[in-house]
């Protein structure tokens, strides 16, 4: 089926011959009286659109499996210079039928509910910014010097922000967006809260807040974007999922060469390893040593890709055995699990009872964990001491003695 929004077009691959089958509309109806007409051993390939989710789903239990593809690497193998909805169709049943279809994972119901969540609350945080920037901008246009205050956007910044002289336009704007941003902030305050609530019985969201520098909101969307972790045979495959594997190109008996990462895979899933990275980067510990090993010989932007590079390796490893983090600070996990409950609705804790999160509070522990993490940083530059960056095989060849050439 080559969908689209109102209406697919339809083909019938039998016994190695096309048959066209006209359009559907697409409507709930329509796809159950579609379905209805179809056997249970039958199968349905459909390609990743705005609407293939849905499609599945209502499809699903009058066949024996519905298979969604990859559109962009379906063009990449079949393209056709003569291109219709009846040629679309008529490649995906071909391809699926040839065994050449590349296909997508399928997320269960909670995973591709947290996927939504996790992608609204990007799109309010990024409006949030726009509308920030915005506010930034008509100030640097009339010569406003900068806020003096933390933040221009608390009660002190906006009380500063409202005495300054600007013209009554641009006075209205900057209030029009204040109220924009107060409501904006409602909205994501209740994201905040639903997405917390779906991560409180999750084992491998708690295990993911053991690394230094995830938070929850970190964590909750790899594991939106991850899903099942059981699909990832390797951690290289967790890495390319997530675009951090570098290009490749290489032909012939020449050279390799690697060149930037590839960017191809889930953006959101990318920005926020490369998010934690610079989190990592500044608390004492393993991952510190290797981000400041890299930057001396790369810089701080190549240091930061290669170890939100490393976290996607941690965390597949993490997954994949079932274990917390080796270098986990105690006090500061719980800090994160007690933060997470906060926000997801938990009531506060009065009187005496402390939990094992009032510890963090404590000067005292949190110089002692913090004295182990400097140790293990330790560790990890006596580990890596003495290696030496492995010569290109050319320049090996090059440096043999003559009688070894011979």
């Amino acid at each position: 089926m080559d969908i689209h929004r109102t209406f697919g077009e339809v083909v019938f691959w039998e016994a190695g011959r096309l048959r066209h089958a006209g359009r559907i509309d697409m409507t709930r109806t329509a796809l159950e009286g579609f379905g209805k007409g179809l056997r249970q051993t039958d199968e349905v390939v459909i390609e990743a659109t705005g609407n293939c989710m849905a499609v599945s789903r209502v499809l699903s239990p009058f066949v024996e499996r519905v298979v969604i593809a990859n559109p962009l690497q379906v063009k990449a193998i079949a393209h056709a210079h003569v291109k219709t909805d009846k040629v679309d169709a008529g490649t995906l049943a071909s391809l699926y039928a040839a065994g050449y279809l590349p296909e997508i994972w399928t997320p269960d119901a909670d995973t591709e509910r947290m996927r939504r969540l996790v992608a609204r609350r990007y799109q309010v945080v990024r409006h949030r910014t726009r509308l920030k920037n915005e506010m930034h901008a008509i100030l640097h246009a009339h010569l406003i010097p900068r806020c003096p205050h933390a933040d221009l956007f608390n009660r002190r910044g906006r009380v500063w922000l409202m005495r300054q002289p600007l013209p009554t336009d641009e006075v209205a704007a900057i209030e029009r967006h204040l109220r924009e941003l107060d409501r904006l902030g409602e909205d994501l305050e209740l994201l905040d809260r639903e997405i917390a609530q779906g991560a409180l019985d999750d084992p491998a969201i708690k295990r993911l807040l053991t690394i230094t520098g995830v938070n929850l909101t970190v964590a909750t969307g790899l594991m939106a974007a991850i899903g099942d972790i059981g699909r990832f045979d390797s951690p290289q495959k967790l890495v390319s999922y997530v675009g951090l594997n570098p290009r490749v190109r290489q032909s012939g008996l020449g050279a390799a060469h690697h060149g930037r990462i590839s960017k191809v895979g889930r953006s959101h899933a990318r920005a926020m390893l490369v998010e934690a990275a610079w989190a990592a980067a500044k608390a004492p510990g393993p991952l510190h040593a290797f981000f400041v090993r890299i930057r001396a010989k790369r810089g701080h932007q190549v240091a930061a890709v290669a170890l939100a590079r490393k976290l996607t390796v941690l965390c597949w490893h993490l997954l994949t055995k079932q274990e917390d983090y080796l270098w986990a600070r105690p006090a500061l996990v719980a800090s994160k699990l007690r933060s997470m409950e906060l926000q997801a609705g938990r009531p506060q804790q009065k009187g005496n009872r402390r939990g094992p999160a009032y510890a963090y509070n404590v000067k005292a522990l949190r110089d002692q964990e913090r004295l182990v993490a400097e140790q293990a940083e330790k560790s990890y530059e006596r580990f890596v001491a003495h290696w030496r960056t492995r010569p290109p095989k050319d320049q090996v060849r090059g440096r043999l003695k003559p009688a070894e050439t011979e």
